[in-house]
């Protein structure tokens, strides 16, 4: 491994590092970059002594110190590379442009670009013309259609990675507009909006014959999401051969895949128009097409390369923040790697996914051998322990249906969400203790109460 116009190595993390700078390079390159701690200027990895410390101080000083914000365009992850563990911080181009130390501001001093291996100061020249053609077009700068918003959802979800939602948590999320108030991103974050993501299903090759059509909205983006995944699950049947000495399941798509572009296309998706994406079935093939197309400072090339260009940036962090995006730079690839380049269509104001089916509903040999994958795995999914973003989706759910119903007993609930009576006792006494909601009167013929938490 070699230094590049993408890649820097630094031996060590320490304060006459200027990592700031190197962050802010990347951050004004077109290409964005990666840089990795714990390798020496050879390219051989030598490790980090403090390697949570260390994590946790970039963090920190990314955050404080670079304007525009860049949280939602940097990940910190460990990487081994040759088995020896080191710091990989992942940076995307920002559509923020020019981004600088918050020291120096907008001059030589504080803003720079990657020129070739190195981040070397921008003439004031060009932040000047850097400035002139900034992307003003973020969701963060437009005001919500609606002024008292709710979050109780979102709470769950940073309740369920133990992250914790403060009084200050609209604006250390970027949930504010310049002048203070709830923005669009909060908006599509809240408990209630008019944001419904549709899932068709077709009988044929065609729109011809609609079948089924399920939305999932109204609701925060998150729980919205985790719903699509859901309704893909239930659709993505296996088909099983019998055959010596193994058993082969082969389901229609890849979901691990499918998740990823999921994800993407509600993350990325452009919200100006107020048009989410839509995930379409067909007999062959799935569809899932998204709002927007490259940003104009990225080509076919690069983003076939994986460069990266996160459109709503603040959505982004508070995905990877509940886990429902992996590490920065990385999911494109894992795309590449099953379906190709040919899945992707980019049109003048969209771009759609093309997912082939592995094989053809209908023409299985053994009709009784095909199975729902969402069956086949009901045991592992079912049980609380397990997946906790899940558990985060459940919860919301319950808080939902108690809303509507606060009588609704834990049967009913339970009859409700396909839930065991065990798993609804579990999610219960988890909103209990984390003061979600309380029991008011009797066991049997009582009530239940929604608790406000810090005006969320």
């Amino acid at each position: 491994m070699i230094e590049t116009n993408r890649i820097e190595f630094k031996r060590e993390l320490t304060r006459e590092l200027d990592i700031e700078k190197e962050v802010v390079a990347f951050l004004n390159y077109r290409e964005g970059g990666i840089i990795y701690i714990g390798v020496d200027d050879a390219g051989k990895p030598v490790g980090v002594q403090d390697i949570d410390g260390d994590m946790l101080a970039i963090k920190n000083r990314l955050r404080d110190n670079i304007l525009p914000s860049p949280m939602g365009l940097f990940d910190v992850t460990i990487e081994r590379i040759e088995g020896v563990p080191v710091i990989r911080v992942f940076v995307s181009s920002g559509s923020e442009k020019p981004y600088y130390k918050k020291q120096y501001g907008l001059s030589p001093k504080g803003c720079f670009t990657r020129v070739g291996t190195a981040a070397e100061p921008m003439t004031q020249a060009q932040i000047e013309d850097m400035f002139s053609r900034r992307v003003r077009r973020s969701l963060k700068h437009i005001p919500s259609p609606q002024k008292d918003l709710t979050f109780r959802q979102l709470n769950i979800y940073y309740d369920s990675k133990h992250l914790t939602l403060n009084s200050n948590f609209a604006k250390s999320l970027e949930l504010l507009t310049d002048d203070g108030r709830y923005n669009y991103v909060a908006y599509l974050l809240a408990d209630e909006n008019s944001t419904s993501i549709k899932v068709a299903k077709y009988a044929g090759k065609d729109r011809d014959e609609l079948i089924e059509n399920h939305e999932y909205g109204y609701c925060s983006l998150l729980k919205a999401t985790d719903r699509v995944l859901d309704r893909l699950r239930v659709e993505n049947t296996v088909k099983s051969s019998i055959g010596y000495p193994y058993r082969t399941d082969t389901p229609l798509w890849n979901e691990r895949a499918v998740r990823e572009l999921v994800i993407n296309a509600i993350v990325h998706n452009d919200y100006f128009n107020e048009v989410p994406p839509k995930f379409e079935l067909f007999s062959d093939r799935m569809e899932i097409t998204s709002t927007g197309t490259l940003p104009d400072d990225m080509n076919q090339e690069d983003f076939f390369n994986g460069v990266s260009n996160p459109r709503n940036k603040e959505l982004m962090r508070v995905f990877r923040d509940v886990e429902l995006v992996e590490s920065l730079g990385t999911g494109l690839q894992r795309v590449m790697k099953v379906y190709g380049k040919e899945c992707f269509i980019f049109m003048d104001h969209f771009t759609r996914v093309v997912i082939p089916y592995a094989w053809l509903p209908g023409e299985e040999n053994h009709p009784e051998k095909t199975i729902s994958t969402q069956k086949a795995t009901q045991k592992t999914e079912n049980h609380p322990e397990n997946h906790p973003t899940n558990r985060a989706y459940k919860k919301a759910l319950i808080i939902e249906q108690l809303t509507k119903n606060p009588k609704l007993s834990r049967r009913q609930l339970g009859e409700i969400l396909g839930l065991s009576a065990d798993s609804v006792k579990w999610y219960i006494q988890q909103l209990q203790e984390s003061g979600y909601i309380r029991h008011i009167g009797p066991d049997k013929g009582g009530s239940w109460e929604i608790i406000e938490k810090d005006g969320k």
